[in-house]
């Protein structure tokens, strides 16, 4: 069980990208007391952790009733992903302001903690490694991702600013990366089907 547990989590923790998503927060953050950026952490793991666990259980008859597979979704969520990896390679200067009280479930619940990638990931993995295992490792992540925003002046001191415009870019690509080969994945999927 604890075996399935670390398999579940290890591609779930990339999907996530805590880290990748720290200078995003800390962007949207900026300027915010300590209590705020508390609430908006809280909230943003609520959300998260409700829209991952309700979509395990509701995304496959969703899916079905619309007739989506699941090659799909993939192809879909890594459209997405690519875009907004593009978006952040090429405007990295741009901040996104948005007001607080809706910050932490509208970007960073989701799509940032919790997107297209964690949603696929999970319905992927689940046959594999098993519900329990996929939702221990999807609850762990996204709790490691509140410990991380937590976190945050302690971790962006460590980087610098250039080390974290440097984490960013590199994010940003590795995202990227992903975005394609979740298209690829389901390009397959499609065409095996």
């Amino acid at each position: 069980m604890i075996k399935n547990i670390l398999l579940a989590f290890i591609p779930i923790f990339v999907a996530v990208d805590a880290i990748g998503v720290l200078p995003i927060f800390v962007s949207l953050t900026r300027g915010l007391i300590k209590e705020d950026k508390s609430k908006i952490i809280i909230q943003s793991i609520i959300t998260a952790l409700c829209l991952a666990v309700g979509f395990i259980f509701l995304g496959k008859g969703v899916f079905e009733f619309l007739g989506i597979s699941l090659g799909d979704f993939m192809v879909a969520g890594g459209a997405i992903l690519f875009c907004i990896a593009i978006i952040d390679i090429l405007s990295p200067g741009k901040r996104r302001r948005l007001p607080a009280k809706e910050l932490g479930a509208v970007p960073l619940g989701t799509p940032l903690i919790v997107g297209p990638a964690v949603l696929t990931t999970s319905l992927i993995i689940i046959p594999e490694y098993g519900l329990f295992a996929t939702l221990i490792a999807i609850f762990l992540n996204i709790l490691l991702a509140g410990l991380v925003f937590s976190s945050s002046e302690i971790l962006i001191k460590r980087l610098g600013e250039a080390g974290s415009k440097a984490l960013s870019k590199v994010t940003s690509l590795l995202l990227a990366a992903i975005a394609v080969m979740m298209i690829r994945k389901g390009i397959v999927y499609i065409l095996n089907l």
